[in-house]
């Protein structure tokens, strides 16, 4: 393995439900224009995010690895 999971795991399902919650506003309430698209992309990259357990934001600030 790459990396090691930085997150806990109920930490991860909330960071898929904001990515789902994110793209939907994104697409939806905002109509995909070029804000609302840029927040689906941070969407996706959250639901990836919580779907490996690793955010490399939270590595930068030096947060440990979860055992």
């Amino acid at each position: 393995m790459l990396y090691r999971k930085n997150i806990t795991r109920p930490e991860s399902l909330l960071r898929v439900v904001g990515g789902v919650a994110l793209i939907a506003a994104g697409l939806w309430w905002l109509s995909a224009s070029p804000l609302g698209l840029a927040l689906a992309a941070s969407g996706v990259g959250s639901i990836l995010s919580g779907a490996f357990g690793y955010c490399p934001a939270c590595a930068m600030r030096g947060r440990k690895p979860v055992e």
